[in-house]
C-alpha cells in the first residue's frame, strides 16, 4: 500500500513524463548552434531533454512545447537564456588538468619573458576558474623568483553561473587533491567544515584574476588588448569544424606575435587555416 505523500510523489513524476519531441529539440539545437556554435547533434535528445526538465520542474510547466513557446518569446529570451546555457552547456575541469601546458608555461614560455612588460594570459571557456587560478599559481611561483614579474589574467565563459563560482572561489577539497602540499598551505584556506570540507583561493591568487561573460560566437570580443599566452582547452570539442577555424582564427586577432595558443589533448587544428604553428603536441605559437 502506499501513503498518501507516496500517491502525491507519483502525481508529480507523471506530469514530467512528457518528451522533448524531434521537432521541439530540432528548433533548440538550431538556436544553440546558430548562438553559440554548440553542435547538438540527434543523439543529444535525450540528453538535452534530461538538462531541460530542470528548468520545467522550476518553472512549473508540464510539457516541452509549452518550455519551447515560452523561451522563444521576446520575454522568455530576455528573461531565461541565462537559465538555459547553465543547463545546456557541460562545465568539467580541474586544477592543473593537462599538466603538460602548466611546465611548458614555467620552464619554456615564462623564461623567455625576461621582464618585458606586463605578462597576460586568457583563460577562454575558464569554466568554474580552476583553469585561471591554477595559471595564477605558476605565475605567482614564478613572481617569488622573480620579484619585477608582474601579471595579469583574464578568465571568461559564456556561463554567467560558472563565473559566479569561479569568482567566489570556493571548492570541495578533495579538488585540490593533486596539488603539492605547499602550495595548498600558500594559496589555499581551509573550511572547519569536516561534513563537507571546502576551501577557498586567497586572495593572493584572485588578486590578479579578472573574470567577465564572453561568447566565443561572437564577431568581436570585449578585450581591449593583446595577450602573450591564451588558453582554450576541450571548448573546440562543441564546434563543428567549421566554427572551430573561426574562433581560434578571432582568438588569434587577441594574442600577440610569438605568443602561445594551448588546446585540449582531445582537439586538433590540423588542416586549419589560422596563423599558428605547432611546435608541441596541443601547443601552438603565433605567426
Amino acid at each position: 500500500m502506499f501513503g498518501e505523500g507516496n500517491i502525491g510523489k507519483e502525481k508529480e513524476l507523471d506530469a514530467f513524463k512528457a518528451e522533448l519531441s524531434e521537432k521541439d529539440f530540432k528548433a533548440f539545437s538550431d538556436f544553440i548552434y546558430k548562438e553559440y556554435g554548440i553542435k547538438m547533434p540527434p543523439v543529444k535528445r535525450v540528453m538535452l531533454q534530461g538538462r531541460l526538465l530542470k528548468r520545467l520542474r522550476e518553472l512549473n510547466m508540464r510539457t516541452y512545447s509549452e518550455y519551447k513557446e515560452y523561451f522563444f518569446s521576446k520575454e522568455g529570451q530576455k528573461k531565461e537564456i541565462y537559465s538555459f546555457l547553465n543547463v545546456v552547456t557541460t562545465n568539467k575541469t580541474d586544477f592543473f588538468r593537462e599538466p603538460v601546458h602548466f611546465d611548458f608555461l614555467r620552464n619554456e614560455v615564462l623564461p623567455q619573458h625576461k621582464g618585458s612588460g606586463l605578462f597576460k594570459v586568457w583563460s577562454a571557456g575558464c569554466s568554474s576558474g580552476e583553469e585561471p587560478y591554477t595559471i595564477s599559481i605558476v605565475l605567482n611561483e614564478y613572481q617569488r623568483e622573480a620579484p619585477g614579474f608582474n601579471f595579469a589574467i583574464h578568465g571568461s565563459d559564456i556561463s554567467n553561473k560558472v563565473l559566479e563560482t569561479a569568482a567566489k572561489g570556493v571548492y570541495a577539497e578533495s579538488k585540490i587533491a593533486v596539488i603539492p602540499l605547499e602550495l595548498k598551505k600558500r594559496y589555499f584556506l581551509k573550511s572547519k567544515d569536516r561534513v563537507t570540507p571546502t576551501v577557498r583561493v586567497k586572495p593572493e591568487l584572485q588578486r590578479n584574476v579578472l573574470l567577465k561573460h564572453v561568447n566565443l560566437m561572437d564577431s568581436h570580443y570585449d578585450m581591449n588588448e593583446t595577450f602573450d599566452v591564451v588558453f582554450c582547452r576541450n571548448v573546440l570539442i562543441y564546434f563543428d569544424r567549421v566554427t572551430q577555424e573561426r574562433v581560434i582564427s578571432k582568438l588569434c586577432n587577441y594574442l600577440k606575435p610569438g605568443g602561445i595558443f594551448f588546446i585540449g589533448h582531445s582537439e586538433s587544428l590540423s588542416g586549419m587555416n589560422v596563423p599558428l604553428e605547432h611546435i608541441r603536441p596541443t601547443i601552438f605559437r603565433k605567426i
